[in-house]
């Protein structure tokens, strides 16, 4: 079972980290003001986790209505994932990937972790 990990930032905010069962990260958040807005963006990701999946990697991509991941290639080269939650933010961002089939991994994996996924504090 996955969870979701909030953390102090140097800067003096919150960030949260969503782990899966085996420790990985399989997706970050922004910079949160205090530790409740912090949780309000771990409550998004478990509500919106559940969109579908845009591939902004393929020409003339379907774009679908939030909430939604987007897939798309960094300036790396590298395949990455957004969680968009109902109004248009970004609540989630994925590591870079090597190969489309690995970034759609971790996209399934927030799917199938984020839901169920206990919140904890770490220092």
């Amino acid at each position: 079972m996955g969870k979701f990990e909030i953390k102090n930032t140097a800067s003096g905010g919150f960030k949260f980290a969503l782990k899966a069962g085996n420790g990985e990260i399989i997706a970050d958040s922004e910079v949160y003001k205090s530790e409740k807005t912090c949780r309000e963006g771990i409550a998004s990701v478990k509500k919106n986790c559940a969109g579908g999946i845009e591939d902004q990697t393929v020409e003339g991509f379907e774009k679908i209505k939030h909430p939604k991941f987007q897939v798309y290639i960094d300036k790396a080269g590298e395949y990455r994932f957004r969680l968009r939650a109902t109004n248009g933010q970004i609540i989630a961002t994925g590591e870079g990937y090597k190969t489309k089939a690995s970034c759609l991994n971790g996209i399934n994996s927030i799917k199938k972790n984020a839901p169920d996924a206990q919140i904890v504090k770490v220092d």
